[in-house]
């Protein structure tokens, strides 16, 4: 039986605002236009009306609604607005943080386009259609049990590691001005001591350069600055420097900010390592699943991705492996400006089977040719374009290191085709192939999983990184989602039992390994997430399962082997 009362994530007492996550929803392109449509929406299921609060799926407490939308049902939004006197200066757009999966939209009863996936942002021009009051409506379907787009971990028939399917708009509507002639993306790419920075859609202009001795200025000529760093400061965990710079072209002028941080592998007293900013460096991690037990993709407020990086920082780690799931980015706009390195997984799709994907590999079946795996062309193409947008919406980003491409087989197919696929898209950052098994093709690390024994392993000519482990599981009472049932890897009545365990495991089994070659370790996990109880935090985070004192104390023990 599952609970099913409101964890509300926010403080006691306080209440969900009227427009939730009214905030500017892209930090790394900010311009002064903004105008939110979260807040109230009409909802038809099945032609039955609903009022849900969006950003929120239908399946979420926040929403409203809390329903299930189930297998083959198309969903319909409609909301009415009108827009504050002189938004408009040109053209107007109309944004989607991301709709799960199959979105099409109409704008005062025109058809203005369509979208395929449930993770990434997309927009559309309006300006033609604007009037004094204006009318959206959002058509949505979810194949999610055809398994072509990309899913994660939502699974009709939820329970142990697989959780509830979220159906529809589950990040922020909005609209921004801009002129006819603007600046539609911007790439930038770093070193030790320069950014490189493009901007698409225009050609000439300035970019203006904040930094700790003054202002600079920098032309940019065919849509392109190169930006060198005198007396450079490099970001990283511990001084998470971030350089400000505003692009100014025509009429238009977007702020943004980049990081100067390097990404190496070299071998370090004959072990291959993980070098950031030319220094061997151990990445202490926790699997981060990303998801609330009131809004379940999306939590109550943005503020909230902060106070779990917090709380982690707080315990001594580093890193976080996003996994299979894209956020919005304001959470990696927080690990960027808070100093939190992410790991950063795709979003499998396809079919999973228990016997290939996780009992044989359990009992040692590792290795698999995967060119005949999940052959479907149409799973393998939505794959490889949600690749392409994942790297494309994410790269600007700083704080992620790393990129997995396929977890635990799921999906997997082509892999050795995918890395250097990856690679031509993104040359500066880690790429874990095959993260726990099914290995074989070229990859930047060797990656293991285990839970059911000791760690162990042996440095190689890669470097090695335990991308899973742990899973230990602790149910605080009245702060679990199924009272039932229980999900996890090794169980414990008892907060200190589970504590003693915890601490045990990295004494004995962790920190050694850091000598002998051991780069990254990944703890399962941050937080509950509904049957899997094995996070540090419970689901509704009320609850923090450990001490903060002894796990800081694990965490500079791992750094002092590192330092060796």
């Amino acid at each position: 039986m599952e609970n099913k009362f409101a964890f509300l994530y926010t403080e006691e007492g306080e209440r969900l605002p009227e427009i939730p996550w009214n905030i500017y929803p892209r930090p790394q392109m900010r311009r002064d236009s903004f105008f939110c449509l979260n807040g109230k929406w009409k909802l038809f299921i099945s032609g039955e009306e609903n009022e849900i609060t969006v950003p929120f799926a239908p399946e979420s407490l926040l929403s409203g609604v809390n329903k299930r939308i189930g297998k083959k049902k198309d969903i319909y939004y409609k909301k009415n607005f009108s827009l504050p006197v002189g938004f408009v200066r040109g053209k107007v757009l109309l944004h989607f943080g991301a709709v799960d999966q199959i979105a099409r939209v109409k704008f005062n009863g025109k058809c203005v386009g369509k979208h395929e996936g449930g993770y990434a942002p997309f927009s559309f021009d309006v300006t033609e259609l604007l009037r004094e009051k204006n009318t959206v409506e959002v058509f949505v379907r979810d194949e999610l049990h055809t398994g072509i787009l990309p899913y994660g971990k939502q699974c009709e028939k939820r329970g142990g590691m697989w959780y509830t399917p979220v159906t529809g708009i589950w990040q922020t509507v909005w609209l921004e001005s801009v002129p006819d002639e603007y600046i539609t993306k911007l790439k930038i790419e770093t070193g030790a001591n320069f950014a490189d920075i493009t901007a698409f859609g225009v050609s000439e202009g300035e970019v203006s350069l904040k930094t700790p001795e003054g202002e600079r200025k920098f032309p940019l000529e065919a849509g392109r600055a190169h930006v060198e760093i005198e007396n450079p400061q490099m970001w990283s965990p511990e001084s998470p420097y971030l350089y400000e710079f505003t692009v100014r072209a025509g009429k238009d002028e977007v702020s943004s900010y980049f990081a100067l941080r390097t990404l190496e592998i070299k071998e370090v007293g004959g072990i291959a390592r993980l070098l950031l900013n030319g220094k061997p460096y151990f990445f202490h991690g926790l699997l981060d699943q990303g998801y609330y037990s009131d809004g379940i993709f999306t939590p109550a407020a943005p503020e909230l991705y902060e106070k779990d990086i917090m709380v982690m920082k707080k315990l001594g780690f580093n890193m976080l492996r996003k996994h299979i799931k894209i956020e919005p980015e304001q959470f990696y706009y927080d690990c960027d400006r808070l100093g939190m390195v992410v790991f950063q997984d795709m979003v499998n799709n396809s079919d999973y089977s228990f016997l290939r994907d996780t009992a044989l590999p359990t009992v040692g079946v590792k290795k698999m040719d995967d060119r005949n795996m999940h052959k479907n062309p149409k799973s393998r193409a939505a794959f490889e374009k949600a690749m392409e947008e994942t790297v494309e919406g994410l790269s600007n980003h700083p704080c992620i290191c790393y990129w997995t491409i396929f977890n635990e087989g799921w999906g997997q197919f082509e892999s050795e085709k995918m890395y250097h696929k990856l690679k031509a898209l993104d040359s500066t950052r880690f790429i874990d192939t095959a993260s726990g098994w099914f290995t074989g093709a070229q990859s930047d690390v060797e990656s293991l999983h285990v839970y059911f024994k000791p760690v162990k392993m042996e440095a190689g000519e890669k470097p090695v990184v335990l991308s899973e482990f742990g899973g230990y599981s602790y149910k605080p009472e009245g702060h679990v989602f199924n009272v039932k049932e229980t999900y996890g890897y090794r169980f414990f009545k008892e907060r200190e039992a589970f504590e003693e365990a915890l601490l045990k495991l990295y004494r004995e089994e962790i920190i050694p390994l850091v000598a002998k070659g051991l780069c990254a370790a990944v703890y399962t996990q941050v937080s509950d997430v509904e049957d899997e109880t094995n996070g540090l935090l419970s689901y509704d985070r009320k609850v923090l399962k450990v001490s903060v004192e002894p796990m800081r104390e694990i965490a500079a023990a791992i750094y002092a082997e590192m330092e060796k």
